[in-house]
């Protein structure tokens, strides 16, 4: 009988063990994808009475340091009281990181594409509910050796507004892991390019005009028209997306 009851208990204690370990497996994982943040974000022209919109960034992404893959959750958010109506969420790829697809989004043409950034996709959203967002599935690939900066405007349907901006904000690590099978890049920090003494890709290189950095230094112009230039060092961008870009297909 003492055998039995032995046998039992063993099999129990066996059971929550496996258990707490299925739940820490668990709970690790969901810890890696990180929080969201809006880190690099800043309003720009007034959106409608009672719509808020904003976006968000994972706070840590890895990339595959064979493949340079990885992948970004971009999401748009209304945090008002009323309905958003037609907007567009853009997401932009500068320097080292290139997006390479957005589920659900159409391919920005290259002439369209501010100058110094390598990609864009713009997406088209019908509505967007009060208190309600959104999220997208970014396929990107990110070079270890140069910096790399991915930016979110948030417009209105034909892209004359931006209400909304987080970026150009970079992803990067101080202590890249060459020999790791990934590496893992935080928001909001420059990145050390992995190859020592290689050139980093930060900021402009072809001297045109650029998406701005939108911490809260910097200042934002709105574009009036074409050809507008930068009216002093350190000023900030000039509105590419209020040229009235044609539309990509939605």
């Amino acid at each position: 009988m003492s055998s039995r009851r032995m046998t039992i208990a063993t099999g129990s204690l066996l059971t929550a063990s496996f258990s707490a370990v299925m739940i820490f497996s668990f709970s690790a994982g969901a810890d890696d994808e990180g929080p969201m943040s809006g880190k690099g974000g800043k309003a720009v022209d007034k959106a409608p009475a009672g719509v808020e919109l904003t976006t968000l960034l994972p706070e840590k992404i890895e990339v595959d340091n064979s493949s340079q893959e990885t992948a970004i959750t971009a999401t748009v958010k209304n945090g008002g009281t009323k309905d958003s109506g037609e907007i567009r969420l853009l997401v932009v790829g500068f320097d080292g990181l290139s997006v390479k697809g957005v589920e659900g989004c159409a391919e920005i043409a290259e002439k369209d594409l501010p100058e110094g950034s390598n990609s864009g996709f713009a997406c088209a959203i019908d509505n967007l509910a009060a208190g309600k967002s959104k999220s997208y599935a970014v396929d990107a690939t990110f070079d270890l050796k140069k910096e790399g900066k991915i930016c979110l405007p948030v417009q209105d349907a034909d892209g004359t507004k931006t209400f909304w901006q987080q970026g150009p904000v970079p992803f990067g690590a101080n202590n890249p892991s060459p020999n790791a099978p990934a590496t893992p890049l935080l928001l909001g920090t420059d990145n050390s390019p992995v190859t020592p003494g290689s050139d980093k890709a930060g900021g402009n290189k072809s001297g045109g005009k650029e998406l701005p950095k939108t911490g809260p230094a910097d200042r934002i112009l709105p574009l009036g028209a074409v050809g507008a230039a930068l009216i002093s060092a350190g000023a900030a961008g000039l509105w590419w997306t209020q040229r009235r870009p044609q539309r990509s297909g939605s």
